[in-house]
């Protein structure tokens, strides 16, 4: 049965989520076209660059992204405490930039005195566009309306473009995040559209390694090989200095980042790639990665997450007892996953 959106989305219980969204009518994000003979890979640059664009006006981060060829991989994190500590003013900027204004909130912002009436009625138009400004559904609306019409006008066509509305996954815990951001940053890989991470275009872990290079290069320009290595160390310090719009790794001590260092993530995702493709060329050390050792988790268990997570868990994620106690909390006997 299809559930209300609004049961799906539960920012009490958690602030990060999964979305994926699908073409229809065998329409092409990006890639050759079997059916049209058209190369679209240019629709993917126009799906990142919508991506990141609104996610500085919404208060939600990309921790995740995957651009497939008739779909796309989104691990959000929502800020729900950042856009409630806006000033009135901020979010009449933010929302501006996609809608037009209200002629009171016009009249506010040419310093125009509002009386009782008129004010509350401002408050109350600034309290609606603030929590649509931390809404998934509201993001995913304006990223998917335009990639639609951009589309549409390629082809020459009108009509639905997009499977629905989207689908969504709520990320109860820190291991169902991380298992949830790999299954993302693996779909190249499993997919067999790419033989290594640095060459899996259009996710995040090529943007992230490719950062990460950069930054290795500039601090060791005696290194001729651009090949990317695990073994290299970087500082939770230098989280700042990972890719801007996405959402960077950090220890457990640095606020409003995800709590496992960027090295020991990107040889955790390295080491997975080459489980899925064992022909990959290059030598990895084959003792546990240090996340799975810090979550606990088997190597075996996770290797089956990331290959099959979608099929593993519906709209929730996360340990067995923690999916019994959302479940519980939306009058449900159970979710997908406990078993």
């Amino acid at each position: 049965m299809t559930r209300a959106r609004k049961c799906l989305i539960d920012l009490a219980s958690t602030s990060y989520y999964h979305l994926i969204a699908r073409c229809v009518r065998q329409a092409y994000l990006c890639g050759d076209d079997p059916y049209s003979g058209k190369n679209f890979d240019h629709r993917r640059t126009w799906l990142i660059e919508r991506i990141k664009h609104l996610s500085t006006i919404f208060a939600i981060d990309i921790a995740a992204y995957a651009v497939m060829s008739n779909h796309y991989h989104l691990v959000v994190k929502v800020n729900r405490a950042h856009a409630l500590n806006w000033s009135d003013d901020e979010v009449i900027t933010r929302w501006y930039k996609l809608y037009r204004g209200h002629l009171l909130v016009d009249q506010h912002t040419q310093g125009q005195q509002l009386d009782a009436i008129s004010r509350r009625h401002f408050d109350e138009i600034i309290a609606t566009w603030r929590a649509r400004l931390y809404d998934i559904s509201w993001y995913m609306k304006n990223l998917n309306e335009h990639i639609a019409r951009e589309a549409n006008k390629e082809d020459n066509c009108t009509g639905k473009y997009w499977e629905g509305r989207y689908q969504s996954q709520g990320l109860l815990d820190h291991a169902s995040i991380i298992r949830c951001m790999a299954y993302v940053d693996l779909n190249p890989i499993r997919a067999k559209a790419a033989d290594s991470l640095e060459h899996s275009d259009f996710t995040s872990i090529q943007e992230r390694i490719l950062h990460f290079q950069a930054l290795q290069n500039n601090s060791n320009n005696n290194s001729n090989n651009n090949t990317f290595n695990v073994n290299k160390k970087q500082d939770d310090s230098q989280h700042l200095a990972q890719p801007a719009q996405l959402k960077p790794f950090a220890g457990n001590h640095v606020e409003h980042a995800i709590p496992f260092a960027l090295s020991d993530y990107l040889a955790l995702v390295d080491w997975s790639g080459r489980q899925i493709n064992p022909q990959k060329a290059g030598h990895i050390d084959n003792s546990t990665p240090k996340i799975l050792t810090t979550l606990g988790v088997d190597e075996a268990v996770w290797m089956d997450s990331i290959k099959h997570f979608r099929r593993q868990y519906s709209h929730f994620a996360g340990a067995p007892q923690r999916l019994k106690l959302h479940a519980a909390k939306n009058d449900m006997k159970w979710y997908k996953g406990t078993g």
